[in-house]
């Protein structure tokens, strides 16, 4: 365990202590936000909600403060969240998802279900992490393999001192068995297609059977366009499964208090940029009111903003030392971003691999074949600014601890990749290929000629092969002509050589022994590369895409 590791370890051993022995101050300013609660709250119960925090844990303080003051105004109130807590800044990812659920037991939640980046570091790792958990996880359609049974309960029910029956279930994207490192979740499966529905609606009824006067989804299905094919929406699911009252969202980082039909769905966006709202009359037990309430001005809980201050100030004396100046801002956005199209961000972090590969040698015993970089778009999490660049800044930008992988496929199989892989450009998909070394021309308005099912591990994945290729065309390969016959050399993250997203070919020839991993950690070969190789300036070389990706729409 490095210096890091046992600062932050300490940390989370406080708050630790702090979340069960000190309980949260009343003594918040509630006048300050008067207008944010009605005149009376007697007789009601409320839901406050969150999604998608990706690691903003000092808006976690905001959540038991709000509690307090809907308590102040007579309503008994429960917590919940819909996913994704476990990763997204350096301070989640450098204690591999633990300081979030150490937040959560600060704040005080009372249910949880799981998100895909919840497995980001595996099951192994998801399981250690909410052994310390004091709220309930409910995950209603996610497998062991071994027995047949969900990894945790698939419901809960609370029953409020009003004697309010509330019945939750959880759900969790099927996204997630391509959307993690598929190496590190091989004990567990996922419900696909109709399975889905099927998982929820033996929770619907079992919640029924149990007399509960409103049943809520906890989902992390979201409402990507990218997700629409295989029905894997929250407002397909409340189509498909009858007896839902209402669904708390999350997944696609959508702000909404309705689905596109009106459906009863709301969700927050991410990152606490809101809290969701739901008021149930206990008399009536019906939903009689739900929104969004804008995070900005509300008071934090001083107790679990200190506790988040700890968390903070021990990353960031680790990480906050700038290594390199960029004289350019570096684009980590997601749509139009590293997910729709080709990024100077994209550029740097693939042409960065393919130099460390490289640099690093030892590969002349697989093929002496030319190399080039591919990176899944959705695993460039944030932007640089212009200005110092810090460790941390890196570390945020690539949080998942991915290692470079080297994998030799034809060319044939590198266009599937590409293919598939921006199968819904222009709209967004985290498998946009950000590449190195391709010169490569995407034709959006060409349909995608969807083929079978991906499979992996012999489970169905969520993605498609293309039945033809028909979208992308690649012009050359470091300069010169693409010959669909030749072998390359691709260098790409472990999650990708795993099959991750949409990469599926990839991992068929790395299964079969045609790669390896370098353990190579991303981050570190990028702050090599902008130190050793750009002398610690990322320069105009950078200020745009290379245009070496194009694309005709």
């Amino acid at each position: 365990m490095n210096k890091t590791h046992k600062l932050l370890a300490l940390v989370l051993s406080l708050v630790m202590v702090f979340a069960i022995a000190i309980p949260a101050s009343a003594d918040y300013d509630y006048a300050a936000n008067a207008n944010i609660v009605y005149s009376s709250f007697e007789g009601k119960t409320v839901i406050l909600h969150s999604n998608d925090v990706h690691g903003a844990l000092a808006g976690y303080a905001l959540m038991p403060a709000l509690k307090a003051q809907y308590e102040a105004a007579g309503a008994e109130v429960y917590m919940v969240d819909a996913g994704d807590f476990s990763q997204g800044t350096v301070y989640v990812s450098s204690s591999l998802g633990a300081s979030a659920v150490a937040m959560m037991n600060a704040a005080g939640y009372d249910i949880v279900t799981l998100g895909n980046h919840e497995f980001d570091f595996g099951y192994q790792q998801l399981k250690h992490n909410l052994n310390s958990a004091k709220f309930s996880v409910i995950c209603a359609n996610v497998y062991l393999d071994e027995t047949g049974e969900t990894i945790y309960e698939p419901t809960k029910m609370i029953e409020t001192k009003s004697g309010l029956k509330l019945g939750f279930f959880g759900m969790e994207t099927p996204e997630t068995a391509t959307k993690v490192n598929p190496a590190l979740i091989t004990e567990i499966s996922f419900s696909t297609f109709d399975d889905l529905y099927a998982s929820a609606q033996l929770a619907v009824d079992s919640l029924k059977e149990q007399e509960a006067d409103l049943i809520i989804g906890l989902c992390h299905l979201g409402v990507d366009a990218e997700s629409a094919a295989n029905g894997y929406r929250s407002i397909d699911l409340y189509e498909k499964v009858p007896g839902i009252d209402f669904i708390i969202d999350g997944h696609s980082h959508t702000v909404m208090t309705s689905g596109e039909n009106g459906e009863p769905i709301q969700s927050t966006g991410t990152k606490f940029a809101n809290i969701g709202v739901v008021v149930i009359d206990n008399e009536t037990k019906q939903i009689e009111n739900h929104y969004l309430m804008d995070t900005k001005g509300l008071a934090e809980d001083p107790t679990v903003a200190a506790v988040a201050k700890g968390i903070i100030d021990t990353v960031d004396a680790a990480y906050n030392t700038p290594f390199a100046t960029s004289e350019v801002f570096l684009n980590g956005e997601r749509d139009p971003g590293n997910r729709t199209e080709e990024t100077n961000l994209g550029d740097l972090i693939t042409d960065a691999m393919v130099w460390k590969v490289r640099s690093t040698g030892g590969i002349e015993e697989y093929y002496d074949a030319p190399l080039v970089g591919v990176t899944n778009g959705g695993g460039i999490r944030a932007s640089i600014e212009a200005g110092d660049v810090t460790k941390k800044d890196v570390n945020t930008v690539l949080p998942f601890g991915n290692t470079v992988a080297v994998i030799y496929v034809s060319g044939a199989e590198l266009l599937e990749a590409l293919e598939a892989s921006s199968f819904s450009t222009p709209e967004a998909i985290g498998g946009f290929p950000q590449t190195s070394g391709i010169e490569w021309v995407l034709d959006t308005t060409v349909p995608f000629d969807q083929g079978e099912v991906y499979t992996l591990n012999g489970k169905e994945g969520s993605y498609y092969a293309p039945a033809s290729i028909k979208r992308v065309t690649i012009k050359s390969i470091n300069g010169e002509p693409f010959d669909e016959n030749a072998i390359y050399g691709v260098v790409t993250n472990n999650f990708c050589a795993a099959g991750g997203d949409t990469y599926n070919v990839f991992n068929r020839a790395f299964s079969q022994g045609f790669g390896f991993d370098t353990g190579i950690p991303m981050d570190e070969a990028v702050m090599e590369y902008v130190t050793e190789v750009l002398g610690g300036v990322i320069g105009q070389e950078y200020a745009e895409p290379s245009g070496l990706a194009t694309q005709i729409r």
